[in-house]
């Protein structure tokens, strides 16, 4: 039976509190499982004005309502609001996601600052950010973490080497190259180890390899406009085209508020397509002990996202 591993970024303060019980209660509702991925520090989500000068931004906040989905407080912290320190005030919320069953796992320390900033910062930078991040992890659940998603799919080669000195066994940091269709370019996309410095890292990769939503709506693809009504169709049509294991990123602001009646779609059509909906542990383990790829770092752009981010090599 093929999988659909449902890999969820909680990025900000309010997704935290709102959106990922939420989306704990949808997924017990389905029997379907999933991992969080949680930003542990504050919530500098205001800062994103910041990506007003970057190419392709303007066109995504027309696409997608950033104020209906974030709310307008949200896009004040650390601006015009103080940030909120997630991991401080929001611990309860994490802990009762995974006393619901689900795997947690390190997304960021503050999505913000390495999103914006991890691609060229050194290996210093780097590992003090990701000790915040593990740290707050076991201060939060008591026990050290069993996976991490890289924020923005944003990552540098120190990031990489540091998740095997955590001992992170498997990570979900980057994507899979998809077309403009949204299909994916390299149908043998999925799970391999990266190669760095000519040593080969530990730590399994599992990209993405489906659009998220907000790559999709507001955008025409195959000469029709994709909006709430047809969103998970479209999705669903990618499955059903390609029947094989895949990664899809769900964010809890997102599909855990506004775009809810969404994933409860995806949900549906994916079981009537004969999916497994697992985490990603589960997916993990479905593939522990192939011989996988060595493939090198590599950055590129996919279509509805704006800047590069980390790409599977071909």
């Amino acid at each position: 039976m093929p999988q659909i591993t449902l890999k969820i970024d909680a990025d900000t303060y309010r997704g935290t509190r709102q959106g990922v019980p939420n989306l704990v209660q949808q997924l017990l509702r389905h029997g379907a499982n999933a991992t969080f991925l949680f930003s542990l520090g504050p919530d500098h989500t205001g800062w994103a004005l910041k990506q007003v000068f970057r190419p392709g931004f303007f066109s995504k906040v027309s696409r997608t309502s950033v104020v209906e989905h974030y709310g307008l407080k949200t896009l004040m912290y650390g601006t015009l609001l103080p940030a909120p320190d997630i991991g401080k005030t929001c611990g309860d919320f994490m802990r009762a996601a995974r006393d619901a069953g689900f795997e947690c796992g390190i997304h960021t320390w503050d999505h913000r600052v390495w999103q914006d900033h991890v691609r060229a910062r050194d290996a210093a930078w780097t590992q003090n950010i990701m000790q915040r991040s593990y740290a707050r992890f076991r201060e939060i659940f008591g026990h050290d973490p069993v996976t991490h998603g890289a924020a923005g799919w944003q990552m540098n080669e120190h990031a990489f080497v540091q998740l095997d000195k955590f001992g992170i066994t498997y990570s979900s940091d980057g994507r899979a190259l998809l077309k403009e269709d949204g299909t994916l370019a390299d149908p043998a996309a999925g799970p391999h180890r990266l190669g760095t410095n000519g040593s080969t890292l530990s730590c399994v990769q599992l990209p993405t390899t489906l659009p998220t939503l907000d790559e999709i709506l507001g955008r025409e693809i195959n000469g029709k406009l994709i909006d709430a009504s047809n969103a998970a169709a479209f999705l669903l049509a990618l499955t059903k085209q390609q029947p094989r294991d895949h990664v899809f990123t769900l964010h809890a602001e997102l599909e855990g508020q506004k775009l809810a009646p969404i994933f409860e779609q995806l949900l549906l059509g994916w079981r009537a397509q004969g999916y497994e909906l697992v985490s990603m542990g589960e997916y993990f383990q479905s593939i522990e002990g192939q011989l996988l790829p060595v493939l090198p770092i590599t950055w590129g752009e996919l279509p509805g996202r704006s800047g590069d981010l980390i790409l599977q090599a071909a």
